[in-house]
């Protein structure tokens, strides 16, 4: 039994001479013209000057504390000491010794002189405290331990009190 779906489909040719009316390409009709330029270019400027703006504003904006110092706490020199010294659990870590001037390699700006030799130096530097002041003088320091490449021991001073 042959049924319709076995027999093949065929479609007839299509002939070029019976398109000649029909133009196979058509061209994309445009929208918006101006709008379509103008809108985006408008977006862009302003997010660059909101973005310029808020740079100027917070540049010229006042500074409060200094990096390095807890809020709300101010470096301040009293008879115990220079510095955050309130009392001797705000820093981890302190050393005693003279302070001399100068680092190891790039890493701190000044070291505690220890006995034991330069291998027990304390290599020093502060974003609070003004160490120049207590150079050639026998101090203890607290503040933080900090990763070095060269010296034995570097750390940030919080607090520096003359022995």
């Amino acid at each position: 039994m042959v049924t319709k779906m076995d027999k093949p489909v065929s479609t007839p040719p299509v002939r070029f001479s019976e398109l000649k009316g029909e133009k196979l390409v058509r061209q994309v009709p445009r929208t918006g013209g101006i709008v379509d330029v103008v809108l985006p270019a408008g977006v862009i400027l302003m997010v660059i000057f909101a973005g310029v703006g808020t740079g100027w504003w917070l540049a010229s904006s006042p500074k409060t504390g200094t990096m390095g110092e807890p809020k709300g706490v101010a470096v301040q020199a009293t008879k115990e000491g220079l510095g955050i010294c309130k009392d001797d659990q705000t820093f981890r870590d302190g050393a005693e010794g003279e302070l001399a001037e100068g680092g190891i390699d790039g890493e701190g700006a000044f070291h505690l002189v220890r006995d034991g030799g330069p291998s027990q130096n304390v290599y020093l530097t502060s974003t609070s405290v003004d160490l120049s002041q207590f150079v050639g003088k026998k101090v203890k320091v607290m503040g933080e331990t900090m990763a070095a490449r060269k010296a034995g021991w570097l750390m940030d001073v919080g607090c520096v009190k003359p022995m």
